[in-house]
């Protein structure tokens, strides 16, 4: 079936393909639930958008030529329809590519609006004027508000000087950067080894900066950040979960002069480290060895935690009170799941493995969650596409791949739980309920990304700052809407594994949303294979005018805010296909 952009759809097809219209609740399609959950989708941002940067105005994106957004991260969004992400541009004719974070009112129907990007100033302290080169993760919303807080890398924003007025030193290449009185500010720092700059410090470590803030920073009442935090100590790496109560007011510089503006002088408080801070209910008492990025909202944060992040034996889920300043102490620490717990709807089953991504909405938590000792080999291939060096050293023994020349591609294998699922839990009442699991409609939550610095690599655009490996990660939401009813919208993959080559079959991955608690219906929101147009009625190939196929679709744990839910989604091929973010109205339950 061909149509071009401007053309009406015939009758009977187009109810069924125009994003904006309702899809029979009966249609079906392969690989995935049966029920099909009719919605409206409005476009936030698509391909088709000039992208607002200091030397292009929209209005008018010919004059100058204005760059136009190209690939989107998942995006997040608050309770009122404000929606943010971060995007990039191709390159070309016009130079390097710009990638930023912005936002767009999804209520008022405003326009997209910058928050930063490479022409944006790093906020103070900044003494040498450096600019954002990346940010390396998706951006967070509060819940409740219109702050967000985002990750950003830069160059050296400090230097300090001797006596002399010689340059002795060059601090601070990234840092967490939030908007909550305005403008963007600073909210946390590698620049804590400076004695003015004391307030950025590892709380528990003074004089110590961070090196890395890894994943995605959460903002909670308006003003307070929540946050992973990598740090040295000697020669041992230490890792924590910290927040900090931000204030509008300016900060000082190691002369006295103010700087601003900026989110006042409060110090980072730490959650749980693992240096000292005890697995809640071990016994003989065991210290966290990793902990996950929190998330956050009504001055509670929830993060996941264990003695071993890659078997883990002792660990899980907790809540923790997030006490304004001056009162803010190291909070105690509610287990909500743990590894060993029963798993909701299975006999005789105990969770082994729970997720790092976990979503909050301020009562309720979404994660993912394994049982059982049975595993299916998956085979992962080294991606095509993305940063050379990242690319060459996965296609490298080095890296522990190994050469497949049936396809010409290096692979590693890894063992996936063949017990898994979504489950959500409800902190005032203690239960826990199973939203999603596998066998039947679904095979797999776990998504795979090659990512991380290659060796005699600098951080990139995309990492840590940690040698490049396979990582793995689940993706769900969650929404209450009233007492223990909740909506909770998560990613999923259907399809087999092939026993001898160990790689998917014509898989299907899609949004699936179900209502709560109970054992309620799943409901299929968008999958891959689904017409573009169902999301956006310029997925169409200009030259072919044929309707481009669902690619790629995505969601985080900040998707789902009250009746609000955006995802990113791709269709066709990067080089000819189209892509954009996207917001549904979710109907009353």
């Amino acid at each position: 079936m061909k149509i071009s952009r401007d053309q009406a759809l015939p009758a009977g097809i187009g109810a069924l393909l125009l994003a904006g219209l309702s899809v029979a609740a009966t249609t079906t399609w392969a690989g995935g639930p049966p029920s099909l959950q009719a919605l409206t989708w409005d476009v936030v941002v698509n391909n088709g958008d000039a992208m607002p940067t200091d030397s292009c105005d929209p209005a008018a994106p010919q004059s100058p030529p204005c760059r136009r957004f190209n690939s989107y991260n998942q995006p997040s969004v608050n309770a009122r329809g404000l929606v943010v992400f971060r995007a990039r541009s191709r390159g070309g004719t016009g130079g390097q590519p710009v990638h930023g974070v912005y936002t767009r009112d999804m209520e008022a129907l405003g326009p997209v609006v910058k928050t930063l990007d490479r022409d944006t100033v790093v906020p103070q302290p900044n003494n040498r004027g450096e600019q954002f080169i990346e940010p390396p993760s998706f951006p967070r919303i509060d819940i409740a508000s219109d702050t967000i807080a985002t990750r950003g890398n830069h160059q050296p924003v400090w230097q300090v000087q001797d006596e002399e007025g010689e340059i002795v030193e060059q601090l601070g290449t990234t840092g967490i950067y939030a908007t909550p009185h305005g403008p963007l500010i600073t909210a946390a720092s590698k620049l804590g080894g400076v004695p003015a700059f004391s307030f950025f410090a590892v709380p528990e470590a003074p004089g110590t900066a961070f090196d890395v803030f890894p994943g995605a920073p959460a903002v909670t009442d308006g003003a307070t950040i929540a946050f992973k935090g990598n740090y040295t100590v000697g020669v041992v790496a230490k890792t924590g979960v910290y927040y900090r109560d931000l204030e509008d007011q300016d900060i000082t510089d190691p002369d006295g002069d103010p700087l601003g503006p900026a989110g006042g002088s409060n110090p980072v408080v730490l959650i749980a480290n693992s240096t000292h801070t005890l697995i809640p209910g071990t016994n003989p008492p065991v210290v966290f060895g990793s902990t996950a990025p929190p998330s956050a909202a009504n001055r509670e944060a929830v993060f996941a935690g264990f003695d071993n992040e890659d078997n883990p034996t002792s660990g899980g889920i907790y809540l923790a009170p997030l006490v304004p300043y001056p009162l803010a102490q190291q909070p105690n620490l509610t287990t909500l799941v743990s590894i060993g717990s029963n798993v909701p709807g299975e006999a005789n089953a105990q969770f082994n493995r729970l997720g790092e991504g976990v979503a909050f909405d301020g009562r309720l938590v979404a994660f993912w969650g394994a049982w059982g000792a049975e595993t299916t080999t998956l085979r992962l291939y080294c991606p095509n596409e993305g940063n050379q060096a990242r690319i060459d050293y996965c296609k490298s023994a080095a890296s522990g791949s190994t050469f497949d020349p049936d396809v010409d591609n290096w692979y590693q294998e890894r063992q996936v739980p063949d017990n898994q699922g979504i489950f959500v839990h409800d902190t005032k009442s203690g239960q826990t309920t199973r939203v999603a699991r596998t066998g039947g409609d679904f095979a797999d939550f776990v998504y795979w990304n090659f990512s991380g610095r290659a060796p005699g690599q600098p951080a990139g655009e995309d990492d840590e700052g940690e040698l490049a490996r396979w990582r793995s990660a689940t993706f769900a939401a969650v929404a209450g809407h009233g007492g223990a009813s909740y909506r909770s919208a998560f990613k999923a993959r259907s399809g087999l594994i092939d026993p001898v080559t160990h790689v998917y079959v014509n898989p299907v991955d899609g949004i699936y949303l179900v209502r709560g608690p109970g054992q309620p219906q799943t409901l299929t929101l968008v999958q891959t294979g689904m017409p573009g147009t169902l999301l956006d009625s310029e997925a169409v190939d200009p030259d072919t005018e044929e309707i481009l196929p669902i690619t790629e679709v995505g969601i985080e744990r900040d998707a789902l805010r009250g009746k609000s839910l955006v995802i990113n989604a791709s269709m066709g091929t990067e080089e000819a296909g189209w892509a954009g973010i996207y917001l549904a109205r979710l109907p009353k339950p």
